[in-house]
């Protein structure tokens, strides 16, 4: 059976009925509490885990209704939480949050069962309406996308982290002249 609306949305929600269980993963601890707290608020049962590890822990105990997984994480792929909630419990809805987005990923992460894939910063309304809305149907165009720029900046910033924060290789990986590289990185996130 399923439950007619989520906290207060008045959409029809495709969540099982009466199970509020939710898993969040994320390394990001400020993110991680302030997700937490929205979702409780809005009627969710929610547990947090900050790791690959603890995720997979998590669902040996309880295998969640529902479940946010950051793609990225400090010791592994959230996709690796993905496929283990699919095998514990095949009615899990699952939404992939990262803020490196790439199609491969997206493909991957929906052949392994994710319903939707949001970029952070997503918000906890974001997160609902994704989990709530039918197989198969679309998400309404975002009304506040990141900008070309924007878009750009994050890019940049990924491939620095995946270097080390070394500025040679990055620059060199991005095909790029270390000063201009220095020039970007030196500058606050464009909007």
């Amino acid at each position: 059976m399923l439950t007619e609306t989520v906290g207060t949305a008045p959409e029809r929600s495709f969540l099982p009925q009466g199970d509020r269980s939710l898993l969040l993963v994320d390394d990001d601890r400020p993110f991680l509490q302030r997700m937490s707290r929205a979702l409780e608020q809005r009627g969710f049962e929610v547990v947090t885990a900050e790791s690959v590890e603890e995720g997979l822990a998590a669902l040996k105990r309880s295998a969640p209704a529902c479940a946010v997984v950051d793609m990225r994480l400090a010791d592994g792929n959230g996709l690796d939480v993905i496929e283990a909630l699919q095998r514990a419990r095949e009615d899990a809805r699952v939404v992939v949050l990262t803020g490196y987005g790439n199609i491969a990923t997206a493909v991957t992460a929906v052949k392994l069962g994710a319903i939707d894939y949001l970029a952070k910063p997503a918000d906890a309304d974001e997160v609902i309406a994704a989990l709530s809305r039918k197989a198969g149907d679309r998400a309404a165009p975002p009304e506040n996308p990141m900008s070309a720029d924007r878009v750009r900046w994050e890019h940049i910033q990924r491939v620095y982290e995946l270097c080390d924060r070394n500025v040679s290789e990055t620059a060199r990986r991005l095909s790029m002249h270390r000063r201009t590289l220095q020039r970007i990185l030196a500058k606050r996130a464009p909007r």
